[in-house]
């Protein structure tokens, strides 16, 4: 058996996910093929680990406690589209304030999953939250993405580093908290 599996920091304050889920509804009403992120599910992934044993999730949130940082402001600010605008498949909240913080954490998490074999995702690590998949855009998409490429969400503080487990089903992944490890 095996579960799959992630690090993240949780989004949990009220108005920053309202805020999400306005510009969700603006998204909606371009008539793209879309799947939005629930807000249970916001988070900001610090590192995917894919299919892993228990076993090793177990000794993973050992280590985990000896993560080390204070709890720190994350200011979600800007909208834009991965890979790119003119082919949007994921559009994302940006990280503006946070993002030294967020990377200090990587950082440590880089030594601790090196000890296990993971490697740091060749693409480099950019903060962001997931909004929405696309599946089919259309070009009042784009426009709203582009219109609201400074899109205020608001702040939220950084308390807690999470090891998630993510079970796929047809109406969307669940999301679980596996461990958790605070700030010091």
């Amino acid at each position: 058996m095996s579960w799959r599996t992630f690090i993240a920091i949780d989004v949990e304050d009220s108005d920053v996910l309202e805020n999400i889920r306005e510009f969700q509804e603006l998204l909606t009403g371009t008539r793209s093929r879309l799947t939005l992120v629930r807000a249970e599910n916001i988070h900001i992934t610090l590192w995917f680990l894919g299919n892993i044993s228990p076993g090793l999730a177990d000794k993973i949130c050992d280590e985990l406690g000896s993560l080390s940082f204070r709890p720190f402001a994350i200011e979600l600010s800007g909208v834009g589209a991965f890979p790119s605008l003119s082919r949007p498949r994921v559009i994302w909240a940006g990280v503006r304030k946070g993002s030294d913080g967020l990377k200090q954490l990587y950082g440590q998490l880089k030594d601790i999953l090196r000890g296990f074999g993971f490697r740091p995702d060749p693409k480099g690590f950019k903060p962001h939250i997931t909004i929405a998949r696309v599946k089919r855009a259309t070009p009042e998409l784009l426009e709203i993405v582009a219109e609201n490429a400074d899109r205020y969400f608001g702040t939220f503080f950084a308390e807690e580093v999470r090891l998630k487990r993510s079970v796929l089903t047809p109406r969307g992944p669940i999301y679980s908290t596996i461990c958790a490890t605070g700030s010091s």
